[in-house]
C-alpha cells in the first residue's frame, strides 16, 4: 500500500510539472491531468490485495528508460531531423509555412512522447545518444543554389530554345522574301525577238534585242538594237534598217496616273510595312510565351508545395500510429482508435499519390518551356523547386504611369498603326486608279552601216516624241476601292481606341489583383498560424486523453486546408505578376 501511494504521488507530481513547463497547455488539459492522476490514485488504493512485488514490477516495466523513453526519444529526434528544411537560410516564407505542420507536431510529440509522461523522468545519456545516432542516419541532402530552378532560367529557355518562338523568328524570312519579290518589279528586263518571213513574195528578216529599266518615279527607260533586212511591203518600210542595224533609246514618263504611285511602288511599300509588322507580332508571341511559361512554372512550384503538405500530413498520422498501438496494448484506448488512424494513413497516402502525379504532370508541362542550350526539354525534379518568394507590393499611385508606359510599349498598337499605313497605301493606289493615263514617250534612234536606199532616209538621227491618253469615264473601280479602304481604316481606328482602353483596364485590373493577393496572402498566413495552433492544442489534448482522434483529424485537416489556401494565394499573386509583366510588354524581341 505504501509503495502504491508513492507511485500515485509520483504520477501526480509528474503530470503537474509537465503541465507547468508547457505554458501553452489549456486549463482544460490541466484539469484533465489532475483528474487522470486522481483516478490512478483511486485505482491503486483499491488494489490493496496486490503484493508489493507486483506493484514494483509494474512500476519498473512502465518507467524503464531504455525500453519506452529511449525509443520514443529516438523516434522524435528522427522525425525532427526529417522535418527540418534542406536549406534553412534560403528557405522562402512559403516553404516555412508548408513545414509548419510537421514542426508543430514534432514539438508537441517531443513534449508528449508517451501517454504516461515517462519522458519527464530523468534518464541516462545512453538513450539520447541513440536518438542522435538515429537522426544522423537519416540522409538530408543540401540542395545547392545552382540546382534550384528559378523563373529566370525558364524564361531564358524560352528566349533561346523555344520552338514556337523560333518559328516566329522565321516570319522575318517570309516578310523579307516578300519584300525582295516586290523589289522585282524594278528589275532590269532584257527583251529579244526574232521574226522571219522566208517564203512568199516579201521575204523579211527582223531581229531585235533590248533592255527596259523601270524607275522609282514611275518612268521607264529603254534601249535596244534591231536589224531588218529583206524585201518589205511598201507600207512597212520602217521595219527595214541599214546594213549595220539601228540603235534606239528612250524614256516613258507618266504625267497623271502612275505619277506618284503605281502598282510596283504600292507592292513595295506594302512589303516594307509587312517587314515592320513582323517585329511587333514576334514580340506579341514572345510575351504570350513568357506568360504561359510563368504560369507553368508557378503551377509546378505550387504542385511541389502541395505534395510537401500531403507528405507532412501523412507523417503526422504515421507517427501517431506507433503511439496509438502502444496505448491499445496498454489498454488505455479502444482498438477502433487504431483502426481509424490506419484508415487515415491509407487515405492520406492516396492524397500523396495524387499530389505526386500532379507534380509530374506539371513538371512535364514546364519542360516544354525549360530547355537546355540544344533545345532539349528539361524535366525539373522536386528538389529544384525554390518555393514561392515574398509578394511584390505595388504603389497604387503608379497606375497612371504604368498605363501610359503600357500604351507606348504594347505591340498590338504598333501592329494596328502599321496596318493603317498599309491601308493608306491601298487608298492612294485606289485614288490613282481614278486618274487618266497620260504618258509621254521620248525616243531617239540612229541607223549605222551602208544605206539600204539611195535616199539615205535612214541614215539621219531620228527623234520621236509621243503622248498617249487613256481615261475611264465612270471611274467606278477606283472609287469603289477608295470606299472599301476608308471603311477598313475606320475599323482600324476603332480597334485602336478599343485596344488603348483595354490596356488601361488591364493595368488597373492587374493592380487590383496584386493589391488584393497581397492582402489575401497575409490573411492566409494568419489562418495557417491559427489553424496550426489549434491542431497543436488538439494533439496535446489527445495525448492527455481529453480529446479523440476525430477532433485531431479535423484540426489537422483544417490546418492542411489553410496551408493549401496560402499556396493558392501565393500562386495567384505570382500569376498576377506574370500578367503585369505581359501587360507592360516588358519582354522585347532579341
Amino acid at each position: 500500500m505504501a509503495r502504491t501511494r508513492k507511485l500515485t504521488a509520483l504520477l501526480m507530481l509528474l503530470a503537474l510539472g509537465c503541465a507547468s513547463s508547457r505554458g501553452r497547455t489549456s486549463a482544460t488539459s490541466n484539469e484533465t491531468t489532475k483528474a487522470g492522476a486522481a483516478e490512478i490514485a483511486d485505482a491503486h488504493s483499491d488494489a490493496d490485495d496486490e503484493s508489493a512485488s507486483t506493484v514494483a514490477s509494474r512500476q519498473e516495466t512502465r518507467f524503464r528508460p531504455e525500453s519506452a523513453s529511449g525509443r520514443e526519444a529516438a523516434a522524435v529526434a528522427g522525425r525532427l531531423a526529417r522535418s527540418q528544411p534542406r536549406n534553412e537560410a534560403a528557405a522562402p516564407p512559403a516553404a516555412a509555412a508548408v513545414r509548419e505542420i510537421s514542426l508543430t507536431a514534432s514539438e508537441d510529440e517531443a513534449d508528449d512522447a508517451s501517454p504516461n509522461r515517462a519522458d519527464a523522468i530523468p534518464v541516462e545519456p545512453a538513450p539520447a545518444d541513440a536518438a542522435a545516432k538515429d537522426a544522423e542516419e537519416i540522409p538530408v541532402r543540401e540542395v545547392p543554389r545552382a540546382d534550384v530552378l528559378v523563373l529566370d532560367d525558364v524564361i531564358g529557355g524560352v528566349y533561346t530554345s523555344f520552338p514556337l518562338l523560333q518559328a516566329a523568328f522565321f516570319s522575318r524570312n517570309v516578310a523579307a522574301g516578300d519584300q525582295i519579290a516586290a523589289q522585282g518589279g524594278f528589275d532590269l528586263k532584257l527583251k529579244a525577238a526574232s521574226e522571219t518571213g522566208p517564203t512568199g513574195y516579201y521575204e523579211t528578216y527582223r531581229h531585235s534585242a533590248g533592255m527596259l529599266q523601270p524607275l522609282y518615279n514611275g518612268a521607264d527607260v529603254f534601249a535596244g538594237y534591231r536589224v531588218g533586212r529583206g524585201y518589205y511591203q511598201p507600207w512597212y518600210l520602217e521595219r527595214q534598217t541599214n546594213d549595220g542595224g539601228e540603235f534606239k533609246a528612250g524614256v516613258v514618263i507618266p504625267f497623271a496616273r502612275n505619277r506618284s504611285i503605281d502598282e510596283r511602288r504600292a507592292n513595295l511599300w506594302r512589303a516594307e510595312y509587312d517587314v515592320q509588322i513582323v517585329e511587333p507580332e514576334i514580340q506579341s508571341q514572345l510575351i504570350s510565351f513568357v506568360q504561359d511559361a510563368s504560369y507553368a512554372y508557378w503551377d509546378w512550384v505550387s504542385a511541389v508545395d502541395k505534395l510537401r503538405i500531403a507528405e507532412r500530413v501523412l507523417s503526422l498520422a504515421v507517427d501517431r500510429t506507433e503511439r496509438i498501438e502502444s496505448q491499445v496494448e496498454a489498454g488505455l484506448i479502444d482498438p477502433p482508435e487504431l483502426t481509424d488512424n490506419l484508415r487515415l494513413v491509407a487515405e492520406r497516402r492516396g492524397y500523396v499519390a495524387v499530389a505526386t502525379r500532379m507534380v509530374r504532370e506539371k513538371a512535364v508541362k514546364l519542360s516544354l518551356f525549360s530547355r537546355d542550350a540544344a533545345g532539349a526539354p528539361l524535366v525539373p525534379t522536386i528538389e529544384q523547386s525554390p518555393g514561392f518568394p515574398e509578394p511584390h507590393v505595388v504603389d497604387p499611385e503608379l497606375v497612371g504611369v504604368d498605363s501610359t508606359l503600357a500604351i507606348g510599349a504594347r505591340p498590338e498598337l504598333r501592329t494596328l498603326a502599321l496596318t493603317r499605313r498599309k491601308y493608306e497605301v491601298d487608298f492612294q493606289q485606289a485614288r490613282n486608279d481614278t486618274r487618266a493615263n497620260v504618258d509621254g514617250v521620248l525616243a531617239g534612234s540612229q541607223d549605222v552601216g551602208a544605206p539600204t536606199s539611195s535616199k539615205r532616209d535612214k541614215s539621219q538621227f531620228e527623234t520621236e516624241a509621243s503622248i498617249f491618253v487613256e481615261a475611264p469615264l465612270q471611274r467606278r473601280k477606283g472609287y469603289g476601292k477608295m470606299q472599301a479602304i476608308e471603311g477598313k481604316i475606320a475599323q482600324v481606328n476603332a480597334k485602336t481606341r478599343m485596344v488603348e482602353d483595354k490596356i488601361v483596364a488591364e493595368v488597373q485590373a492587374v493592380y487590383a489583383a496584386l493589391i488584393a493577393t497581397v492582402e489575401q496572402l497575409h490573411q492566409a498566413r494568419l489562418a495557417v498560424k491559427y489553424a496550426e495552433d489549434l491542431a497543436a492544442r488538439e494533439r496535446q489534448n489527445f495525448e492527455l486523453g481529453a480529446s479523440d482522434l476525430l477532433k485531431v483529424t479535423l484540426r489537422e485537416q483544417y490546418a492542411a486546408e489553410s496551408a493549401l489556401k496560402q499556396i493558392e494565394a501565393h500562386q495567384q499573386h505570382q500569376n498576377a505578376r506574370a500578367d503585369y509583366r505581359a501587360i507592360l510588354a516588358q519582354d522585347g524581341v532579341p
